[in-house]
């Protein structure tokens, strides 16, 4: 299979597939008459792997270390369920900060319907902006 092949069965595109191969995530063979890449069955179990541990929220270097493992003939398993009970935490707390920020935004909104636009006057940029009370540090 060529690039555009793989990619098209795996619905990603070409360019993920060239990103995974530098990354060293894939390694497809060269063709000996024209140097292209040629990709395998094999490679295209992988490149789904990938896909699904990127779903689940896996970095390119975590997969670079659960393929690894694997590629060893380790079980990365114990390794995808440490790496996940760490980063769990992690994303509760993003999401909260993120709740918080669009609860901000929704009080913004809301106090800046009746404000008048104003026009920069050397003293201020956005009245808006100014006129949102300072966060207690």
């Amino acid at each position: 299979m060529k690039v555009s092949e793989i990619a098209r069965q795996a619905e990603v595109t070409a360019e993920t597939v060239r990103h995974y191969v530098r990354e060293g995530l894939l390694t497809p063979e060269r063709d000996p008459d024209n140097d292209y890449q040629v990709f395998h069955a094999r490679d295209l179990e992988r490149l789904k792997f990938i896909q699904r541990a990127r779903q689940l929220g896996f970095s390119v270097s975590d997969i670079r270390d659960i393929l690894s493992q694997a590629d060893r003939g380790d079980s990365p398993c114990p390794l995808v369920r440490d790496m996940l009970a760490a980063r769990l935490p992690q994303i509760r707390a993003r999401i909260a900060d993120l709740e918080a920020l669009a609860a901000r935004m929704e009080q913004a909104m809301d106090s800046w319907q009746a404000m008048p636009d104003g026009t920069p006057d050397g003293h201020s940029v956005c009245r808006l902006i100014e006129s949102f009370p300072e966060e207690a540090k």
